[in-house]
Protein backbone atom coordinates (compact mmCIF):
# COMPACT_ATOMS: atom_id res chain seq x y z
CA UNK A 1 0.00 0.00 0.00
CA UNK A 2 0.87 3.70 -0.83
CA UNK A 3 -0.76 4.83 1.64
CA UNK A 4 -1.90 3.79 5.30
CA UNK A 5 -3.70 6.01 7.90
CA UNK A 6 -5.32 3.99 10.89
CA UNK A 7 -7.33 5.28 13.56
CA UNK A 8 -7.03 9.13 13.26
CA UNK A 9 -8.18 11.44 15.42
CA UNK A 10 -8.27 15.44 15.32
CA UNK A 11 -9.79 17.34 17.86
CA UNK A 12 -9.67 20.87 18.38
CA UNK A 13 -10.17 21.22 22.15
CA UNK A 14 -13.26 19.66 22.99
CA UNK A 15 -14.60 19.23 19.91
CA UNK A 16 -14.12 16.01 17.49
CA UNK A 17 -13.04 16.81 13.99
CA UNK A 18 -13.36 13.28 12.95
CA UNK A 19 -12.09 10.19 14.48
CA UNK A 20 -11.66 6.47 13.57
CA UNK A 21 -9.84 7.06 10.42
CA UNK A 22 -8.66 3.96 9.15
CA UNK A 23 -7.60 4.71 4.82
CA UNK A 24 -5.27 2.60 2.43
CA UNK A 25 -4.93 3.57 -1.51
CA UNK A 26 -3.24 1.41 -3.45
CA UNK A 27 -0.78 1.67 -6.46
CA UNK A 28 -2.27 3.26 -9.52
CA UNK A 29 -6.08 4.16 -7.45
CA UNK A 30 -7.59 7.48 -7.14
CA UNK A 31 -9.81 8.06 -4.68
CA UNK A 32 -12.50 10.81 -4.14
CA UNK A 33 -12.92 12.21 -0.71
CA UNK A 34 -16.60 13.77 -0.26
CA UNK A 35 -18.23 15.19 2.61
CA UNK A 36 -20.41 18.27 3.67
CA UNK A 37 -18.14 21.31 4.35
CA UNK A 38 -16.52 21.57 8.12
CA UNK A 39 -16.49 17.72 7.84
CA UNK A 40 -12.75 18.13 8.21
CA UNK A 41 -11.37 16.83 5.15
CA UNK A 42 -9.17 19.56 4.59
CA UNK A 43 -7.74 18.83 8.34
CA UNK A 44 -7.69 15.41 7.12
CA UNK A 45 -5.77 15.94 3.86
CA UNK A 46 -3.40 18.37 6.45
CA UNK A 47 -2.68 15.30 8.86
CA UNK A 48 -2.05 12.86 5.99
CA UNK A 49 0.92 15.00 4.73
CA UNK A 50 2.17 16.20 8.39
CA UNK A 51 1.46 19.57 8.26
CA UNK A 52 -0.92 19.07 11.27
CA UNK A 53 -0.26 16.32 13.84
CA UNK A 54 -3.28 13.92 15.01
CA UNK A 55 -3.82 13.68 18.13
CA UNK A 56 -4.37 9.79 17.51
CA UNK A 57 -3.32 7.36 15.11
CA UNK A 58 -0.97 6.46 12.64
CA UNK A 59 0.02 7.58 9.18
CA UNK A 60 2.54 5.39 6.54
CA UNK A 61 3.23 6.55 3.22
CA UNK A 62 5.36 3.42 0.96
CA UNK A 63 5.97 2.09 4.17
CA UNK A 64 7.50 4.96 6.21
CA UNK A 65 5.68 5.74 9.29
CA UNK A 66 5.09 9.52 8.64
CA UNK A 67 3.68 10.00 12.66
CA UNK A 68 7.00 8.66 13.81
CA UNK A 69 9.10 11.56 12.30
CA UNK A 70 10.55 14.97 14.02
CA UNK A 71 9.30 17.87 11.66
CA UNK A 72 12.67 17.90 9.19
CA UNK A 73 11.80 14.18 8.86
CA UNK A 74 8.28 15.09 7.92
CA UNK A 75 9.58 17.97 5.71
CA UNK A 76 11.98 15.45 3.74
CA UNK A 77 9.40 12.96 3.13
CA UNK A 78 7.24 15.38 1.88
CA UNK A 79 9.50 16.49 -0.20
CA UNK A 80 10.43 13.41 -1.56
CA UNK A 81 7.05 11.20 -2.24
CA UNK A 82 4.02 14.15 -1.62
CA UNK A 83 2.26 16.40 -4.21
CA UNK A 84 -0.17 18.24 -2.26
CA UNK A 85 -2.85 20.40 -4.36
CA UNK A 86 -4.00 23.23 -1.69
CA UNK A 87 -7.18 24.86 -2.23
CA UNK A 88 -5.70 28.19 -1.54
CA UNK A 89 -2.48 27.35 -4.58
CA UNK A 90 0.32 28.95 -2.54
CA UNK A 91 1.92 30.19 -5.26
CA UNK A 92 4.92 32.05 -4.42
CA UNK A 93 4.24 35.55 -5.84
CA UNK A 94 8.11 36.62 -6.50
CA UNK A 95 8.52 33.38 -8.63
CA UNK A 96 7.08 33.31 -12.37
CA UNK A 97 5.10 30.37 -13.33
CA UNK A 98 7.67 28.20 -14.62
CA UNK A 99 9.82 28.65 -11.77
CA UNK A 100 6.67 28.14 -9.34
CA UNK A 101 6.23 25.03 -10.99
CA UNK A 102 10.01 23.46 -11.13
CA UNK A 103 10.78 24.23 -7.21
CA UNK A 104 10.19 20.70 -6.02
CA UNK A 105 12.82 19.13 -8.54
CA UNK A 106 14.92 22.08 -7.20
CA UNK A 107 14.37 21.57 -3.90
CA UNK A 108 15.42 17.87 -4.76
CA UNK A 109 18.66 19.19 -6.32
CA UNK A 110 17.36 17.75 -9.42
CA UNK A 111 16.33 20.80 -12.34
CA UNK A 112 14.77 19.56 -15.25
CA UNK A 113 13.30 22.36 -17.43
CA UNK A 114 11.88 19.62 -20.30
CA UNK A 115 10.08 18.43 -17.33
CA UNK A 116 8.59 21.89 -16.45
CA UNK A 117 7.68 22.60 -20.07
CA UNK A 118 5.87 18.91 -20.33
CA UNK A 119 3.86 19.93 -17.27
CA UNK A 120 2.91 23.32 -18.07
CA UNK A 121 1.86 21.98 -21.42
CA UNK A 122 -0.38 19.31 -19.79
CA UNK A 123 -1.93 21.78 -17.86
CA UNK A 124 -3.04 24.42 -20.73
CA UNK A 125 0.04 27.06 -19.72
CA UNK A 126 2.60 26.25 -22.15
CA UNK A 127 3.12 29.65 -23.68
CA UNK A 128 2.48 31.45 -19.58
CA UNK A 129 5.55 30.14 -18.30
CA UNK A 130 7.39 33.75 -18.25
CA UNK A 131 4.63 35.40 -16.17
CA UNK A 132 4.13 36.38 -12.90
CA UNK A 133 1.20 34.96 -10.02
CA UNK A 134 -0.05 38.57 -10.41
CA UNK A 135 -0.86 38.17 -13.51
CA UNK A 136 -2.69 34.76 -14.08
CA UNK A 137 -6.44 34.49 -13.11
CA UNK A 138 -7.70 32.05 -10.25
CA UNK A 139 -8.25 29.22 -12.35
CA UNK A 140 -4.72 29.60 -14.11
CA UNK A 141 -3.13 29.76 -10.74
CA UNK A 142 -4.70 26.29 -9.87
CA UNK A 143 -3.40 25.20 -12.81
CA UNK A 144 -0.29 25.91 -12.12
CA UNK A 145 -0.60 24.55 -7.87
CA UNK A 146 -1.49 21.46 -9.93
CA UNK A 147 1.76 21.48 -12.16
CA UNK A 148 3.31 21.83 -9.45
CA UNK A 149 2.05 18.85 -7.34
CA UNK A 150 3.13 16.58 -9.80
CA UNK A 151 6.11 17.92 -11.71
CA UNK A 152 8.19 15.61 -9.23
CA UNK A 153 6.32 12.43 -10.03
CA UNK A 154 5.32 11.89 -6.35
CA UNK A 155 4.45 8.60 -5.08
CA UNK A 156 1.30 10.53 -3.02
CA UNK A 157 -0.65 13.32 -4.79
CA UNK A 158 -3.22 14.63 -2.23
CA UNK A 159 -5.49 17.13 -4.00
CA UNK A 160 -7.68 19.46 -2.16
CA UNK A 161 -10.90 20.58 -4.42
CA UNK A 162 -8.25 20.78 -7.47
CA UNK A 163 -11.02 21.71 -9.96
CA UNK A 164 -12.80 24.20 -7.87
CA UNK A 165 -12.10 27.12 -9.64
CA UNK A 166 -11.67 25.73 -13.02
CA UNK A 167 -14.26 25.53 -16.09
CA UNK A 168 -15.52 22.19 -16.96
CA UNK A 169 -13.06 22.14 -19.97
CA UNK A 170 -10.23 22.47 -18.11
CA UNK A 171 -11.76 20.03 -15.08
CA UNK A 172 -11.94 17.72 -17.21
CA UNK A 173 -8.11 18.13 -18.39
CA UNK A 174 -6.91 18.30 -14.64
CA UNK A 175 -8.91 15.31 -14.08
CA UNK A 176 -7.59 13.13 -16.90
CA UNK A 177 -3.86 14.34 -15.90
CA UNK A 178 -4.30 12.81 -12.39
CA UNK A 179 -5.69 9.63 -13.48
CA UNK A 180 -3.11 9.14 -16.28
CA UNK A 181 -0.10 10.10 -13.88
CA UNK A 182 -1.60 8.35 -11.31
CA UNK A 183 -1.17 4.95 -13.46
CA UNK A 184 1.39 5.44 -15.58
CA UNK A 185 3.32 5.96 -12.22
CA UNK A 186 1.90 3.65 -10.13
CA UNK A 187 1.30 6.06 -7.96
CA UNK A 188 -1.42 7.03 -5.59
CA UNK A 189 -4.17 9.99 -5.95
CA UNK A 190 -6.71 10.99 -2.71
CA UNK A 191 -8.52 13.46 -4.54
CA UNK A 192 -11.41 16.28 -1.93
CA UNK A 193 -14.01 17.35 -4.36
CA UNK A 194 -17.71 18.51 -4.36
CA UNK A 195 -18.35 17.55 -7.81
CA UNK A 196 -20.25 14.50 -8.71
CA UNK A 197 -18.28 14.52 -12.26
CA UNK A 198 -14.86 14.58 -10.80
CA UNK A 199 -16.13 11.70 -8.21
CA UNK A 200 -17.43 9.86 -11.05
CA UNK A 201 -13.83 9.33 -12.32
CA UNK A 202 -12.36 8.10 -9.36
CA UNK A 203 -11.30 4.09 -8.49
CA UNK A 204 -13.86 4.72 -5.49
CA UNK A 205 -15.55 7.30 -3.06
CA UNK A 206 -15.02 7.75 0.67
CA UNK A 207 -17.84 9.79 2.71
CA UNK A 208 -15.83 11.51 6.22
CA UNK A 209 -18.58 11.98 8.62
CA UNK A 210 -18.15 12.46 12.50
CA UNK A 211 -18.18 8.76 12.90
CA UNK A 212 -14.89 8.20 10.36
CA UNK A 213 -15.00 7.52 6.66
CA UNK A 214 -17.06 5.28 5.09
Amino acid sequence: MILEATGLAKRYGATPVFENVDLSLAAGELVALLGESGAGKSTLLNCLAGLDEPDAGRVRIGGQDLTALDEGGRARLRREKLGFVFQAFHVLPHLNVADNVGLPLLLLKRPDAARVAQMLDAVGLGDLGARMPRQLSGGQLQRVAIARALVHRPLLVLADEPTGNLDPRHAQQVLDLLLAQTREQGSACLLVTHSERAAARADRCLQLGEQGLR
